[in-house]
């Protein structure tokens, strides 16, 4: 099965395309796209992995679904494009990195500068159906997205996780905590943002680590 995704992602992840369950997914986003309003754009479900090949890969920070409004969504967790006004999970992150890092507060929400320094912004689930949140969760992309985050804990060295929430804290099963750097914090959701995201610091946190370990830190 040919999947559009970039050559240091395929290599590794290659042999999923070829599994039942990702069969079935296909088939099962194919007809959603065809009879439903869905997101991202086809052309970005793997923009996450288009915009950071793994040889490039630094940080991991994990979400859950994409954006389900319209226009929102661009294949990057937490992301939105150009001109798009922020969500609030995002308008949170820009806060705590204002606080933590004292600098000013973008203007776009796009997060493709980070993809392109080596953060994978990662969902676990890659597709949504226009304004129904969760509604293509357990149809095999979290099989796909898991085995993503094992391959980067097996093949990397030095990454930083950057799980924020429940959901995403539960993935630190798959990351082999002695050769990567995980953090955690409550997501950044309004709901739960005061009760531990703000103040986590894990933007100075993720750069001091990378410094340390000789990689260039990320420009928040």
């Amino acid at each position: 099965m040919n999947v559009k995704i970039d050559d240091s992602w395929k290599k590794h992840l290659s042999q999923e395309f070829e599994k039942e369950y990702f069969k079935s997914l296909v088939e099962f986003v194919k007809e959603e796209y065809t009879t439903q309003r869905v997101f991202p754009p086809g052309g970005l479900i793997f923009n996450a992995f288009n915009k950071c090949p793994l040889s490039k890969l630094k940080v991991v920070i994990i979400g859950q679904d994409p954006y389900h409004g319209i226009g929102q969504a661009n294949g990057l967790c937490f992301s939105v494009s150009d001109g798009i006004p922020f969500p609030p999970s995002l308008k949170n992150i820009f806060k705590e990195i204002k606080s933590d890092l004292n600098t000013e507060i973008p203007k776009s929400g796009n997060l493709e500068r980070w993809a392109e320094q080596g953060v994978l912004l990662l969902n676990a689930t890659l597709t949504v159906r226009a304004h129904q949140a969760g509604s293509h969760q357990n149809k095999g992309w979290e099989e796909f997205t898991d085995e993503t985050i094992r391959v980067v804990s097996r093949e990397k060295e030095s990454v930083v996780f950057i799980l924020w929430g429940a959901f995403a804290q539960k993935k630190a099963e798959l990351i082999n905590p002695h050769k990567h750097l995980i953090l955690k914090s409550a997501h950044p959701s309004p709901f739960s943002a005061d009760r531990g995201f703000f103040g986590n610091k894990h933007f100075s946190k993720t750069n001091d680590y990378l410094v340390e370990k000789g990689k260039e830190a990320i420009k928040w």
